[in-house]
């Protein structure tokens, strides 16, 4: 890989198998420069939330690897659940569409609400929903990018869920959007698993410039 890191793996903290030390032991096997442990927000309360990050933070002493401690938020109709004392415990936040709709519209309403929240830094696995609820139209992907572009929002390429495509990433290059190269892993041995992602990075022309970590590649 040329731009070996993953911003997107999960633990025994929220959905995941595996310990933070299993995930950082598997992107030390697999070479990664940057990891990321992104458990759900949901399932850290107060007390798990700083026994999280500190476990985060103790791992990440002992490896090469730079791991950085972070948290995926649900949006919601009534916002991002990650409150800004969670925020500023973290490196950096997630944001992503968990629940079912009927509508690209109602997909895209909720992303908005994100792109529009300080604390969110990362669009997660974006169109995820639309072989689902359809495909939006040219115009409303562009309000999007738009307002990720006026807000400093980043998307994920997520290679979990083969998303977003091509013409997306090749706009927020285009744009000066950074991206991010993501696994969504709930098993150490999905750790590192962003060959999908780096391939459609590469193919839309993208650099490290363009990457949101690449001070650390």
């Amino acid at each position: 890989m040329r731009f070996p890191h993953d911003t997107h793996t999960h633990t025994v903290y929220s959905d995941g198998i595996g310990t933070v030390s299993d995930n950082i032991a598997a992107a030390e096997e697999k070479g990664l420069r940057v990891l990321a442990i992104t458990d759900h927000s949901h399932y850290l309360e107060p007390k798990t939330l700083n026994r999280y990050v500190r476990e985060v933070r103790q791992w990440a002493e002992d490896s090469e690897v730079v791991v950085l401690a972070g948290v995926e938020g649900n949006i919601t109709e009534n916002g991002v659940d990650v409150p800004t004392f969670m925020a500023k415990k973290l490196d950096f936040v997630i944001a992503s569409v968990h629940e079912y709709l009927e509508t690209p519209g109602q997909y895209l309403e909720l992303v908005k609400i994100a792109l529009m929240d300080e604390e969110v830094d990362v669009i997660g696995h974006f169109g995820a929903n639309f072989p689902y609820t359809g495909f939006p139209g040219t115009e409303e992907i562009g309000e999007i990018l738009e307002l990720a572009e006026a807000n400093g929002k980043a998307f994920e390429i997520s290679s979990r869920y083969n998303v977003p495509e091509l013409d997306f990433v090749r706009e927020c290059i285009r744009r000066g959007i950074k991206l991010t190269l993501a696994s969504d892993a709930h098993t150490p041995g999905d750790v590192g698993s962003v060959g999908w992602s780096e391939s459609v990075f590469l193919k839309a022309g993208g650099k490290k410039e363009d990457l949101l970590f690449e001070e650390f590649l």
